[in-house]
């Protein structure tokens, strides 16, 4: 059987009796410049042959390819997944087509999906940068594509970013323990490094205390998937406070499911031994014991934003760059209550 070959516009010219000039205009929508007998022949031409123009080639004839390229760190995040979903409608309702790129935390990857993305002529790109090493971020500087961070400033590079109002919700989580009679509180998060969040929301956190003088402040670091580390923090935090009343505030949702995990390793419990906060809000927070206390971002409206800022680049915006930030909502539960 005769493999069959993909339709092309001369085929449809060839099957209409025109010539292809005719069948552009009338796929470029100036079909008021056609006889009605013409329009119904190419129509027809179209129908059986099953014509399906190439949205690639007729962008980049007219210079556009209403393309949008997403480099996310790692999309196994709930909050990536969140962000990619408001992306993706502001793309449906402006016409542009998201090409979403992987990176797993990887810096050969990412430096390779940046150079792939311009292969493909995108317009702009959004960068979910949490968790992206500099070598990638520094790349990015280099691009001269209208271009969006989410939830991460670049050190010494002018660009627009969106996410969360990082002071704001540290001090509503934390004001929140306060309230609530904790006595000993322990802020957690992966290695700060030069990641603006973590340092803002820590920052945020001393800040707050600070007017709390009788209350034990702590911080520590610890890398993501070191369990023995991390029980061990929990495990003198936990000793060195006994006797008061102590709560852990986890700065991310990956951090959290780890704390949690390290709780029930050591035989915590949190809501009566301990306490505990986490920011993002996370499906299974409510279904855990008692249920986790969380601080939950926008992060549907995050990724919808930062595609809109990305668009308003695109069609020759120039106004300085900006950092739109939203409020944070403390969702409290069980896991923090008196």
């Amino acid at each position: 059987m005769k493999k069959s070959t993909r339709a092309t516009i001369s085929d449809v010219a060839k099957a209409a009796n025109t010539g292809k000039t005719s069948v552009s205009r009338y796929l470029n929508g100036e079909q008021h410049l056609l006889s009605d007998p013409l329009l119904a022949r190419i129509e027809q031409a179209i129908a059986d042959l099953d014509y399906r123009p190439s949205l690639m080639a007729r962008g980049l004839k007219r210079g556009r390819t209403r393309l949008i390229g997403l480099i996310i760190a790692d999309i196994t995040n709930p909050y990536s997944v969140d962000v990619l979903s408001g992306i993706e409608a502001a793309c449906r309702e402006r016409g542009f087509t998201p090409l979403v790129c992987n990176t797993n935390n990887e810096v050969d990857q990412e430096l390779h999906y940046l150079d792939l993305l311009r292969s493909y002529q995108v317009e702009g790109i959004v960068v979910n940068a949490v968790g992206m090493r500099e070598e990638g971020l520094n790349r990015m500087q280099q691009s001269a594509l209208p271009m969006v961070l989410i939830d991460r400033k670049i050190p010494d590079f002018a660009c627009d970013v969106v996410g969360l109002d990082n002071a704001q919700a540290a001090s509503t989580a934390t004001e929140h323990l306060v309230e609530q009679g904790f006595e000993a509180i322990l802020f957690l998060s992966e290695p700060l490094g030069s990641v603006n969040t973590r340092r803002e929301r820590l920052r945020a956190f001393r800040h707050t205390l600070s007017r709390y003088p009788g209350i034990v402040a702590e911080n520590a670091e610890v890398p993501l998937h070191e369990n023995a580390q991390l029980d061990a923090l929990l495990h003198q935090f936990n000793s060195r406070c006994r006797g008061m009343r102590k709560a852990l505030i986890s700065a991310n949702g990956a951090l959290t499911l780890q704390v949690a995990r390290s709780l029930k390793r050591l035989g915590l419990n949190w809501g009566s031994d301990i306490g505990l906060l986490g920011f993002d809000e996370l499906e299974w927070a409510e279904l855990a014991g008692v249920g986790i206390t969380t601080l939950k971002q926008p992060t549907w409206q995050i990724g919808y934003a930062a595609l809109e800022q990305v668009v308003k680049r695109i069609e020759g915006v120039s106004d300085p760059v900006r950092e739109q930030v939203f409020s944070g909502e403390l969702i409290v539960r069980g896991s923090t209550r008196r």
